[in-house]
């Protein structure tokens, strides 16, 4: 490396025209250049691995040293010769690589779900994420005293707002703004502040939605919700609807998808063969009273799905940490739509 770097300084010294240091480029870093391929002929076997670390250190120096060597003497060479052409374009320099990108699992759900639920006839809003206590809690009947208060282990800020728990802080939003009837969907990010495991995140994904009509009925919820997971895995899969509590809903439910992951025998991920996937349930009166909407003509369901679950079950992951770890690797398995 000592003298390559001695033969560089002797040959920019003596080059007289900035096509003598474009040629000086080309013989030592060009595509075939001594100092581009001088790893190529160093045998490492006898080398130890402090040895190979320290060969690689004085390799990116001398790469470094000669390119801004080049580069000044080039810089002195057009001084000098201001009126000269540049160089012809150097065939033998590598070419700039076109990678095509990949999208986020989460990312991918929800663009399939926006398309399944605008095609149902939905409309896809937002909503904020810094959430006032008003709109995540009290108008959706859940009072400062009320124990499901609890159950949302929530990120408090300075300011008396709060990081929302749930997408369902949007249903008031959305019916004081558009009244009834009302069919629409919100996804977006939620935050709790809790412990994390292969199944639950501090950081998480949601999508949210709302139905308000005359005559609303839990059939009405059900086909919806048959439609959308028949949509989304593209085959039977098993579900089961048991009896839950949401102060917001009324009467309230939970359907849970048997576990596409061990086939529902039980993992890491669902512990018991079931994976809790969309909380739903009809609309509680006090919620719509809250939205300005009569419930004595209205009624309609409201459900909240999963989408960092969701993802999982589709995809295969099962461990929910890897969808937020920020590695560009798993990224990378994901196809481009």
């Amino acid at each position: 490396m000592q003298e390559i770097k001695e033969r560089l300084e002797r040959d920019l010294a003596n080059a007289k025209s900035a096509a003598d240091v474009e040629q000086i480029r080309v013989h030592y870093l060009g595509r075939k250049g001594c100092i581009t391929t001088l790893a190529k002929g160093t045998d490492f076997s006898r080398f130890s691995p402090e040895e190979k670390k320290q060969f690689g250190i004085r390799l990116n120096q001398l790469k470094n040293f000669a390119a801004e060597a080049i580069q000044k003497a080039s810089q002195q060479a057009g001084a000098a010769a201001p009126n000269k052409k540049a160089p012809a374009l150097d065939l033998t320099a590598p070419g700039a690589g076109r990678r095509l990108g990949a999208l986020h699992p989460i990312t991918l759900t929800q663009m399939e779900l926006e398309d399944i639920f605008q095609g149902m006839g939905f409309s896809v809003l937002a909503g904020p994420e810094v959430e006032s206590e008003y709109f995540c809690f009290e108008a959706l009947n859940i009072p400062h005293d009320h124990p499901a208060r609890d159950m949302q282990d929530t990120f408090w800020l300075k300011n008396n707002l709060i990081l929302r728990t749930h997408t369902s802080a949007n249903q008031v939003r959305t019916l004081l703004r558009f009244g009834a009837p009302i069919r629409a969907v919100f996804p977006g990010r939620c935050f709790r502040y809790e412990a994390v495991d292969p199944s639950h995140e501090n950081t998480f994904y949601q999508c949210e939605g709302l139905v308000v009509d005359e005559n609303i009925s839990v059939a009405n919820l059900i086909a919806v919700m048959k439609t959308l997971l028949s949509e989304v895995f593209r085959r039977d899969v098993k579900v089961r609807l048991r009896p839950g509590f949401f102060p917001f809903v009324e009467p309230g439910f939970e359907l849970d998808l048997n576990c596409l992951l061990c086939g529902g025998k039980g993992c890491s991920t669902c512990g018991d063969g079931w994976i809790e996937l969309i909380p739903c349930g009809l609309v509680h009166p006090e919620v719509l009273r809250h939205g300005g909407i009569d419930p004595t003509r209205y009624s309609g369901f409201a459900f909240g799905i999963g989408l960092t679950r969701l993802a999982m079950m589709k995809y295969g992951i099962r461990d929910i940490r890897s969808l937020n770890a920020g590695d560009l690797r798993f990224n990378k398995q994901f196809a481009v739509l």
